[in-house]
């Protein structure tokens, strides 16, 4: 596994136009943001969020990501999405690691940290600017509910959970926990869940 540099991974927003849905992963992975500098760039859970937003036309991705998805590889090429009304951010900034090489969720002392919180309210407020409605919120995994559950004085959000995409999160939302289930068909069936959202 590349060593983790956990450099904060700034939030993504399209080029042009207003942002009607905002998507919050828990940080940033170890394989994927962390080394593309890209939010769900490369991560192995990041592949069915690209999916799902390819398939709802609010996102273009190269066709060379698909062949090898991988964060480094992305970065050393300058392969890059392009969004459309949707933004793309994390509940924490940075890939959270005690020994930078490997992963620990983020805590609840990271999440409620000043900084923190300040960063998340500057970038639902800049994703809300010119909305008429409330701007629509999913979060990808308990740790990202929780803190946006939390977070005052930000704009008025409507905030829609789903399990994390990831092989631990999907099985671990699953009725019995997925015993007797496919992890492709779970990953069918979640990434189908967020095209609704996405499709509002």
């Amino acid at each position: 596994m590349p060593r983790i540099h956990g450099r904060p991974v700034s939030a993504l927003f399209p080029e042009a136009g207003t942002v009607s849905v905002m998507l919050f992963g828990e940080a940033p992975g170890p394989r994927g943001a962390d080394q593309s500098g890209l939010p769900f760039w490369g991560d192995g859970a990041g592949i069915t969020v690209y999916r799902a937003l390819v398939a709802t036309g609010r996102a273009e991705v190269p066709a060379a990501a698909w062949e090898d998805w991988d964060g480094s590889r992305f970065k050393a090429l300058g392969l890059a999405p392009r969004l459309q009304g949707t933004a793309l951010s994390n509940a924490y900034p940075a890939c959270p690691t005690k020994d930078g090489e490997h992963f620990h969720a983020p805590s609840n002392k990271d999440l409620l940290a000043p900084g923190n919180l300040a960063r998340l309210r500057a970038e639902l407020d800049r994703a809300a600017r010119g909305l008429s409605t409330p701007l629509r919120v999913i979060a990808f995994g308990k740790r990202a509910e929780w803190i946006l559950r939390r977070l005052s004085d930000a704009p008025p959000f409507e905030l829609h959970a789903l399990p994390h995409p990831s092989a631990q999160g999907l099985l671990q939302g699953a009725p019995d926990r997925g015993k007797g289930l496919k992890l492709a068909d779970l990953r069918e069936a979640w990434q189908a869940t967020l095209e609704g959202l996405l499709r509002g």
